[in-house]
């Protein structure tokens, strides 16, 4: 897709707060270290001309890890210090930080080492503390663990003393959040990892050079603690596994190789590949660190277990290279809704029952057996039925006791209005359709609005008027019914302000639908149709709602569809749910929310797309079409909106981070201003021209 020319600093990964790591396995040669330099070398100008800032390679790469006794010898371990050298001159012209396994002496102690090389140097080595010494690995036999190592010790290597110890944390003086740290193997495996400590103390980046066998089972597993590990340190956690060449005398090697990221996994290779493989994926530290900020328990745990003695800092300078050149990381389009088939029907089956098992219980609560809704045949008001449905259910009360009204007023088309009837007699509660042309015109004459007069004057006001007369009635059938109205304003309408203060979309005794995003309530209605939970034909209801357009439908049209389009007004809700996660979740500057929704949206072929998505609706999106509904979103959510946040209904988180209750994850003033946050954005991406209509507008 073509788009305009942008400003480096923009387009840069790098810029943007990302580091590319590579993770890297070769062909071994067992005992033989100067060919598996070379080996290592190759892999390493690979991961070079990817512009790699960190590359990792597997435990003993250099000298091969299943040799046994060739350890002991000492023409062994003088050629693997030799390739180590090759390697390290290697590094001189070189950008990545380049971790080896290789066996090293001592104090006539033999250690099994991470070396960390950068620029031609040796910066430090990191040895091995935990060696398994049972089944089939005999580790003791030949090294001795870092615990026996002094502090502050250092190593001779090629005539400059290097550090050495596992107390080192290589951070990067010119570019922040970069600080990596180094385990080997088994030191993941144990109850309290090293790293653990090291990413207390400020460590980012996890590097475990591993030669971890292949048993069945055992990568699941692998899988397991990468993930688990990566999350509860907020880091990204590097794991690289002895791979083909290894000798297989007793055992087999798969050469997994993966790069996490805070319990995602980013980048994987394929096990038991017979030739080099490099995965790559960028790591986006700002949100690593942002996350850390925002768990105080992170910091909490760094206070209540201090190191022994502080971690020694080994500084280098990165360099990092600028310009444009794609994101290498899982582009995710809909952070709301997995992509991957399984994932999706599960979030859905979750999400679709804390919704009902919050509703049931604030039933139960209040000893009431009924509920008001209002159908308006589009996407929110329909999931929220089924919502009901599936509550009264689990209390085992009948779908009678659901009281569904329509409410046709001045500008209700046909197919809206016929689509609600069709769902509420497929899914057989108590429906009934009251008019409300009346008393909305009532209201008109009473305030003097020129559109009783025939004036096509359709304000806000004219709007409102509609959506106060349907709130006021639905409130007025549950005092006479001894019900409870239940809402159906979604996250995103919230987000942006498009809903009616007090009324309307705003104000429910409880509203199942407070933290779920527009973008997730339409495969939650999907995934009901699919299903066939309530039979074909509110399936086949249901699969027509999802076609018709989102609207208020508060101005009048043409009477047989909506002529109002919400998303002419407040932009794309793909977009902005996309920069509503990212704000609000984690905090991240609106010109990265814009550099992230560039990589995930200009093209239609590039990335997955959720299960089920309709084809005509695949669409891309260039720079200053994200640029411009992002501005409108920063408007909207933080100068325009928040009032109407400070005063909603009780209702259910459905996510992390998706909830704006004032009582959850999102507080802020009313009177806020969003200054600040527009101008950032346009400061990194300049408008073409500044309207001010564009950021009209406020329901």
């Amino acid at each position: 897709m073509k788009h305009r020319a942008i400003q480096d600093n923009f387009s840069s990964l790098y810029a943007q707060g990302f580091v590319r790591a590579v993770v890297a396995t070769h062909p071994v040669s067992p005992g033989d270290p100067l060919l598996n330099a070379a080996e290592t070398i190759k892999a390493l100008r690979r991961a070079d001309e990817m512009k790699a800032a960190i590359v990792l390679f597997p435990e003993l790469g250099l000298s091969g890890y299943a040799i046994d006794d060739l350890l002991l010898q000492d023409v062994l371990v003088e050629r693997s210090k030799d390739a180590l050298q090759a390697v390290c001159g290697e590094t001189s012209n070189l950008l990545p930080l380049t971790l080896v396994g290789v066996p090293l002496r001592w104090r006539g102690q033999l250690f099994n080492c991470a070396a960390v090389l950068h620029k031609g140097r040796v910066l430090g080595v990191v040895p091995k503390t935990y060696l398994p010494n049972y089944r089939e690995f005999y580790e003791a036999r030949h090294f001795t663990s870092a615990t026996r190592l002094p502090r502050n010790s250092s190593l001779d290597l090629f005539g400059e003393q290097v550090p050495f110890g596992v107390d080192l944390l290589f951070s990067a003086d010119d570019f922040s959040d970069l600080t990596v740290a180094v385990e080997i193997c088994e030191d993941v495996w144990v109850p309290i990892p090293p790293s653990a400590q090291a990413a207390l103390a400020g460590a980012t980046v996890i590097a475990n050079l591993s030669a971890s066998n292949a048993v069945v089972g055992k990568s699941e597993y692998r899988h397991a603690i990468c993930t688990v590990h990566s999350s509860r340190c907020y880091c990204a956690y590097l794991y690289s596994a002895a791979g083909y060449g290894e000798s297989t005398t007793d055992l087999a090697w798969d050469g997994q190789s993966m790069i996490y990221e805070n319990g995602a996994l980013l980048a994987e290779a394929p096990r038991f590949s017979r030739r080099s493989e490099l995965i790559a994926a960028d790591i986006d530290l700002e949100r690593l660190a942002n996350e850390r900020a925002r768990h105080g328990t992170f910091a909490d745990c760094a206070s209540a277990n201090p190191p022994e003695a502080p971690f020694r800092e080994v500084t280098f300078r990165l360099d990092a290279p600028t310009g444009d050149f794609s994101l290498l990381r899982p582009h995710v389009r809909f952070p709301f809704v997995p992509s991957d088939p399984a994932r999706l029907d599960a979030l859905c089956e979750e999400a679709f029952e804390i919704q009902s098992q919050g509703l049931a219980r604030r039933l139960e609560a209040a000893g009431v057996q009924k509920m008001v809704i209002g159908i308006s045949g589009g996407l929110d008001s329909s999931h929220a039925l089924l919502v009901a449905v599936h509550a009264l259910a689990r209390l085992g009360l009948p779908r009678r006791n659901i009281l569904a009204y329509t409410l046709p007023a001045l500008a209700t088309s046909s197919k809206t209005k016929s689509a609600a009837w069709e769902l509420m007699r497929s899914l057989e509660v108590t429906a009934e359709e009251i008019d409300l042309t009346q008393a909305v015109q009532q209201m008109l004459r009473d305030i003097k609005h020129p559109a009783i007069e025939g004036v096509a004057q359709y304000d806000i006001t004219y709007e409102n008027v509609q959506a106060g007369a349907r709130t006021s009635l639905l409130f007025r059938l549950a005092n006479f019914n001894d019900a409870l109205v239940l809402g159906t304003g979604d996250l995103s309408e919230l987000a942006l302000g498009w809903c009616t203060y007090g009324v309307g979309d705003h104000m429910s005794h409880y509203n199942v639908n407070a933290s779920v995003p527009k973008t997730l309530i339409q495969h939650l209605i999907r995934w009901v149709a699919v299903r066939g939970v309530y039979g074909p034909r509110a399936s086949e209801s249901l699969n027509a709602i999802l076609s018709i357009d989102i609207s208020p439908e508060l101005i009048p049209g043409d009477g047989e569809k909506p002529t109002q389009k919400t998303e002419d007004t407040v932009g794309p809700y793909a977009l902005q749910d996309f920069n509503l996660y990212y704000i609000t979740r984690y905090g991240v500057r609106p010109s990265k929310v814009a550099f992230l929704a560039w990589h995930a949206w200009r093209e239609v072929v590039e990335g997955s797309w959720p299960p089920h998505f309709d084809d005509a609706k695949k669409v891309a999106y260039d720079l200053d079409t994200i640029r411009r509904w992002l501005r409108i979103f920063l408007w909207r959510f933080f100068q325009t909106s928040q009032y109407k946040r400070s005063a909603v209904p009780n209702g259910p988180k459905i996510s992390s981070g998706g909830s704006l209750s004032p009582r959850g994850d999102w507080r802020a003033p009313s009177d806020g201003n969003a200054r600040a946050w527009i101008e950032e954005l346009d400061n990194a991406l300049p408008p073409h021209s500044t309207s001010g209509s564009a950021l009209d507008g406020s329901r």
